[in-house]
């Protein structure tokens, strides 16, 4: 019997990377996961993956943007797993690299659509599941680029930043429905999107910066997630917790 035994879990962005390390997770620990993606193949070979592993999941293509994806999520969900108890809001982009001034209020709308605005709104319409059952948690992946902003990355970092005040205003009304939300705050972390921009002599420099010495693995957000979503977190909400290897996480 696992900690999550009984529950049922959407992730979010969960084909690739930290997303789908938290789903296997989760699975792990006995929770029946819904997988996404913006790609049918992503989800289909995220699907597989697991499955060969003996997990419980399923998988539809969702882009969080995109309110009738996020229902149509939630809907499958509920038909093929009967509730929903768990969410973990994984789901960001970042279309442009470079200083902030130089960035345009179609980058800005775009992040701020996803990475904000959709996580709000797949909270929203996800927390009415939650109360049927009796209560729920919720996840949000942020980074810790929201404490310590990239220079060539302002604008993402600016709504990951936005991400630890949706956090904490969240919690008095969600706490009322025996819903808990918590923030994890990733650092460097080894992903195609991250090894495709540290590159080389660069990535020695990051390497650097980090007291560990080195990049995280996306496993090593799993088990932060599962706690938070389990029990043993049962008197812990709007906290976040930093996955950085020791980098600076003050504002």
């Amino acid at each position: 019997m696992g900690k999550l035994t009984g529950k049922v879990a959407i992730v979010t962005a969960s084909s690739d990377g930290i997303g789908l390390s938290i789903a296997e997770r989760l699975a792990e620990d006995g929770a029946k996961v819904m997988i996404s993606s913006r790609k049918q193949q992503n989800v289909d070979k995220a699907v597989k993956t697991l499955k060969d592993k003996g997990l419980n999941v399923s998988g539809i293509v969702c882009h969080v943007a995109k309110k009738e994806h996020r229902q149509k999520m939630i809907e499958q969900t509920v038909s093929e797993f009967g509730g929903i108890d768990l969410l973990v809001s994984n789901a960001a982009v970042n279309p442009i690299f470079g200083p902030i001034l130089n960035s345009t209020e179609d980058a800005w709308d775009k992040i701020f659509e996803v990475n904000v605005k959709a996580t709000f709104f797949l909270i929203k319409e996800v927390v009415p599941y939650m109360e049927k059952r009796g209560g729920g948690s919720i996840v949000i992946v942020s980074s810790n680029g929201g404490y310590s902003p990239s220079e060539l990355m302002g604008v993402y970092s600016t709504s990951k930043t936005a991400l630890f005040g949706l956090t904490k205003a969240l919690v008095p009304q969600l706490a009322r429905m025996n819903i808990r939300v918590n923030c994890i705050a990733p650092g460097l972390i080894k992903t195609r999107f991250s090894e495709a921009i540290w590159k080389n002599e660069a990535s020695d420099e990051f390497k650097k910066s980090i007291p560990l010495k080195r990049f995280g693995e996306p496993d090593e957000c799993a088990g932060i997630v599962s706690f938070f979503l389990s029990k043993d977190a049962s008197y812990v909400t709007g906290e976040t917790i930093v996955v950085s290897g020791g980098t600076s996480s003050r504002l």
